[in-house]
């Protein structure tokens, strides 16, 4: 199995591009996160440009957004914006690069709805049924007590208003940009109907959050649908991805760097989560709440500020286990306690 290996190994200072292959461009945005970067790439369409995902919305990506569009990428229009996933440093300013810019959005169905409806969906403080979900994942409780007075993140903090109307992409059909034809093939997990697009003309692919090196994408459960599986449903999607990935491919990644050794990457993501189930059922021996269960899956402590996404993905990850008929639950005071079967 090939190795992975990193052809760039420095990436794009902020404002600047790298021609990571022929007619494609790769510059980075800044997240205000510990992941502090959103990879964009600009593919050359002849008589104009199509982007792929669009950063998050604040003023300084807009701003650099305007300086790479009347530097580097200057002469030609933008033409289209097409979106991996609805997430909001993804699809955050691809509203504005609409409006402001005339581009069209391309990007799945269940993106465009999601990030739609939750873009209009502004809550002044956490509805009822985000605090019940809480409770019972298991959120430590003063955090909980805390937050729960508090304004929570909205969408619509981070994503700008989406105009009415886009492009759907779908699985298996073929684009054309860059000067390659491009496949779809969606995944799932990570976000759902998450788009990759696999070159039918060379070994590229614009892969996303759905394949990144080094790190492995948030697998979340959250009060939206409070019994879903996004494990088996990543699992699945690597999966299949694998039975598609080469050595010879280059993966252009949503975060981190531009990589060959998309098989050995895509056998990592496997082997970890499969790695942190048998750690977390073998934690399960006696009775644990979610928020009990963060050491034998991430192998260090967890902070605050990343306390949210950790507790949604410790809640995936038991969810997986009892649909296994690994583990049974049993609510205690609003809260469930989880054991091993």
């Amino acid at each position: 199995m090939t190795e992975i290996r990193f052809p760039h190994e420095q990436h794009p200072e902020t404002g600047e591009v790298i021609e990571v292959a022929d007619g494609i461009l790769w510059f980075r945005l800044p997240l205000p996160m510990a992941l502090d970067h959103v990879n964009i790439y600009a593919l050359d369409d002849g008589d104009g440009w199509t982007v792929v995902d669009a950063g998050i919305n604040t003023n300084k990506t807009r701003a650099i957004w305007e300086g790479l569009l009347t530097g580097p990428l200057s002469g030609k229009p933008l033409l289209r914006v097409l979106v991996t996933h609805y997430h909001p440093d993804h699809i955050g300013l691809a509203g504005w690069l609409q409006t402001a810019y005339g581009a069209e959005l391309w990007t799945t169905r269940t993106s465009w709805l999601q990030a739609r409806m939750l873009q209009l969906d502004e809550q002044p403080v956490w509805p009822d049924e985000a605090v019940a979900f809480y409770r019972a994942a298991g959120m430590e409780p003063s955090l909980f007590e805390r937050r729960r007075t508090e304004r929570p993140f909205n969408f619509s903090d981070a994503v700008a208003p989406l105009p009415l109307g886009y492009h759907r992409i779908s699985e298996g059909d073929v684009i054309r940009m860059g000067g390659r034809r491009w496949r779809v093939h969606i995944g799932n997990g990570h976000a759902p109907e998450h788009a990759t697009l696999w070159s039918l003309d060379d070994n590229l692919i614009l892969s996303g959050d759905q394949i990144i090196p080094g790190i492995s994408s948030n697998l979340g459960v959250f009060p939206t649908e409070p019994n879903a599986d996004p494990v088996t449903e990543w699992l699945d999607s690597c999966a299949r991805f694998l039975d598609m990935a080469e050595g010879r491919h280059f993966a252009l990644p949503g975060h981190k760097l531009p990589f060959y050794g998309v098989p050995e990457r895509l056998t990592q993501l496997i082997d970890n989560h499969h790695g942190a189930l048998a750690r977390l059922l073998d934690h399960l021996t006696t009775p644990k709440t979610g928020g009990e269960c963060f050491l034998p899956l991430f192998k260090r402590e967890i902070g605050e500020g990343e306390y949210g996404l950790a507790l949604a993905e410790t809640v995936a990850h038991l969810n997986h286990l009892l649909y296994a008929d690994k583990v049974t639950r049993e609510m205690r005071d609003g809260v469930w306690h989880w054991s091993r079967v």
